[in-house]
């Protein structure tokens, strides 16, 4: 009898088979203003441990945050619900793409668990696409809403959704479970779209956001850009525009990162006084709270910035009452 072994090695799936033919684009190097520091602290690897137990992803990880040394180290972990896998291809994404797992219904409760182990006092879920469900993955972020509340009744929730696209009803359902805040990413300018998120609508992501206020004016609306995509300063105060004709309340604005060489490249490295100008011009229009600096990312000191956000509410409303 002869045995034959094979031998041929499998090659690993590629983490963004659509890019895998692109041409590529040379990494920069950072600038000194952009530098962090690795993680490694104790309370990092604790907090690595709890999402390890649980079974979760986090866009901390998935999409290579330069915040994750900092934000883990005081046990701050963005959760990514709905699997690891995205139905879009965004060019300026890390998430990994492809056809995703079916929906772990122990899910909701292994978040909730995991937010009550760390001890958070205000956590942020987020999600991949998920395009291939009739909803979106609406009422599983609902379930995750309800769950977390079930065990820590007294932590608020910010929810970063994706734009529900052709998802009739969805956004409904997400608003219904009542989120603290509801934040949607534009990402960048809408000449961008086609080269950037060419799976996404500009226009539909400001209804999105519109939406939600009318449905619930009591929600905070939040959402945030990348700059250094080649965008021009006019587009960048047009969108701000945009986003207040949809009442939303905070805006963050960050330094675009290159994941790798297959992603879009690096137009520019917008220097922190640049960001510092966008700010005071944001606050100008009208928002309760900006976040514009180079390491400044959606889920970045969110617990503080909420806080402040509702501070800024209150004040407000007490100077219109007089």
């Amino acid at each position: 009898m002869v045995t034959i072994l094979d031998t041929v090695k499998i090659a690993p799936k590629a983490r963004h088979p659509e890019k895998a033919n692109r041409p590529d684009n040379p990494i920069q190097r950072k600038p000194e203003w952009i530098r962090v520091k690795a993680p490694g602290s104790p309370v990092y690897k604790e907090t690595q441990s709890i999402v390890k137990e649980n079974g979760l992803f986090t866009v901390c990880e998935e999409a290579g945050c330069p915040n994750i040394g900092e934000c883990w180290s005081k046990k701050h972990a963005t959760m990514m619900i709905m699997g690891d896998t995205c139905t879009r291809a965004c060019a300026f994404c890390n998430v990994k793409t492809g056809m995703p797992a079916p929906l772990d219904p122990n899910e909701p409760e292994n978040v909730a668990l995991a937010v009550e182990k760390l001890g958070l006092h205000h956590v942020v879920i987020t999600s991949v696409d998920r395009d291939d469900l009739q909803d979106g993955g609406a009422e599983h972020f609902a379930q995750v809403i309800r769950a977390i509340r079930a065990r820590s009744p007294s932590t608020t929730i910010e929810v970063l959704t994706p734009d529900f696209l052709r998802k009739e009803g969805a956004l409904e359902v997400v608003v219904a479970a009542k989120p603290d805040v509801f934040n949607h990413n534009l990402e960048t300018v809408p000449s961008n779209y086609l080269t950037v998120r060419p799976g996404a609508r500009y226009f539909h992501s400001i209804r999105l956001l519109q939406r939600v206020k009318e449905l619930d004016p009591t929600i905070f609306t939040k959402s945030g850009i990348m700059v250094g995509l080649g965008e021009e300063r006019t587009e960048v105060l047009q969108l701000m525009d945009d986003l207040r004709s949809a009442d939303v309340d905070f805006l963050t604005i960050g330094q675009y990162l290159q994941p790798t060489s297959k992603h879009h490249a690096i137009i520019r490295f917008v220097p922190p006084d640049e960001f510092k100008s966008y700010e005071t011009v944001a606050y100008t229009k009208g928002f309760l709270m900006v976040s514009s600096s180079p390491l400044t990312r959606s889920s970045h000191h969110a617990g503080e910035d909420f806080a402040q956000l509702r501070a800024n509410r209150e004040k407000k409303l007490a100077e219109a009452r007089g």
